[in-house]
């Protein structure tokens, strides 16, 4: 028995927070499959668990990076907060490190030179729609090329990163969606924030910019005396400032005089039952990785209008047959035509909805924890 322990291989997952967000519902996802697959598996994130949205398994062991004390712990004395890392991965000698999103996978990637950890590195996002200052990408360029695989969501990620010999191997791995929809809180009902009668048109996420919802919200404005019955719902946009941004203030005024029926309720936890209270999903993003909420829309059933973003949206939709596909040059310039197409084709949407929902095999994590196992495992 003490021989079996022995032998469990040991893993260190990096990013900066389980905040709510796709990047960090992936990175519990991936340490849970490691955890029954037999590892002894770490979670390390920048921020503490006062920042998490989502709950962390008993099992899953839960440390935070080591940072400086006051005035120290600023950019000026990043060297020596990157020395503390080396010394925590050189106490801790995990077997596979795993870095999540970009800051926290260059960090490790040059905390562990010279370490014997394997190291798997994990863009959640098309890198060159979020540029880096100059020092981020200078050092991006020493860390990225010393990953022994880059895990990426679409090819087109996986193209960039190679293009510019950032990557000596890379593997597509699309998310996977976890079937029913996992309830955590906060549960808000729909009912208490949309009229009975009303039809919804809902979009999910916590970044203005990066999902477009500007745009979104401007096309409805522009649409909503033709359509009385329909509001439009957005999750995840709070009232509190976002990175000193009043998000929602702003939405309400892109609405003009008559902001009644744009609804923003917050975070939810049971966003299953929004999906299934909604009658067509938007997702009007700039950018994305793999779309973990157009992903859970189609799912559950929900007639889906995307905009063609890199990258994602064309993994999951194919125009005319499960939901529509909108260029990035019309989303940009006219996305009000799209979506009242949309708001007016009952039939499409019923017919892309019932056959949006094939996702859940294809997507399946019976199909996907198999293939991630092996491709971490053979390092």
């Amino acid at each position: 028995m003490k021989a079996a322990a022995q032998q469990r291989r040991s893993v260190l997952l990096f990013i900066d927070s389980l905040k709510l967000g796709g990047a960090e519902r992936v990175t519990l996802q991936w340490a849970e499959w490691l955890s029954e697959a037999g590892w002894n598996v770490t979670l390390l994130t920048s921020k503490p668990a006062s920042h998490d949205f989502y709950p962390v398994p008993s099992r899953l062991r839960r440390l935070r990076e080591p940072g400086l004390l006051g005035l120290l712990d600023r950019s000026l004395f990043w060297p020596l907060k990157l020395l503390r890392l080396r010394k925590l991965l050189r106490r801790e000698q995990p077997d596979l490190l795993i870095g999540m999103t970009t800051l926290p996978s260059i960090k490790l990637a040059l905390a562990a030179i010279g370490l014997s950890s394997r190291l798997v590195i994990s863009e959640r996002n098309y890198p060159p729609a979020r540029p880096l200052a100059w020092r981020w990408r200078l050092l991006r360029r020493l860390a990225y090329p010393r990953a022994d695989l880059h895990l990426v969501q679409t090819q087109g990620i996986a193209q960039w990163l190679h293009q510019r010999g950032l990557a000596r191997r890379t593997a597509v791995l699309p998310n996977a969606i976890v079937w029913p929809i996992p309830r955590l809180a906060p549960q808000l009902t729909p009912e208490a924030f949309v009229p009975s009668g009303q039809k919804m048109i809902l979009a999910v996420g916590t970044k203005l910019h990066q999902k477009g919802f500007d745009r979104l919200v401007a096309a409805f404005a522009g649409l909503q005396a033709d359509f009385t019955d329909w509001s439009l719902v957005i999750l995840g946009i709070e009232d509190e400032p976002y990175r000193g941004l009043h998000q929602a203030a702003r939405l309400r005024q892109l609405m003009g005089s008559d902001s009644s029926r744009l609804v923003l309720p917050g975070n939810v936890g049971n966003v299953g039952d929004w999906y299934r209270a909604s009658d067509l999903f938007v997702l009007a993003s700039r950018f994305e990785g793999y779309p973990n909420v157009l992903l859970e829309a189609m799912a559950s059933g929900l007639a889906c209008l995307a905009v063609d973003c890199p990258t994602g949206p064309a993994d999951l939709i194919d125009p005319g047959l499960n939901g529509w596909l909108v260029s990035e040059h019309v989303a940009s310039t006219d996305m009000a035509t799209p979506l009242r197409r949309a708001l007016e084709d009952v039939a499409a949407r019923a017919a892309f909805g019932s056959k949006a929902q094939a996702v859940r095999q294809r997507n399946a994590p019976e199909s996907l924890r198999p293939l991630f196992l092996d491709l971490v495992g053979s390092l």
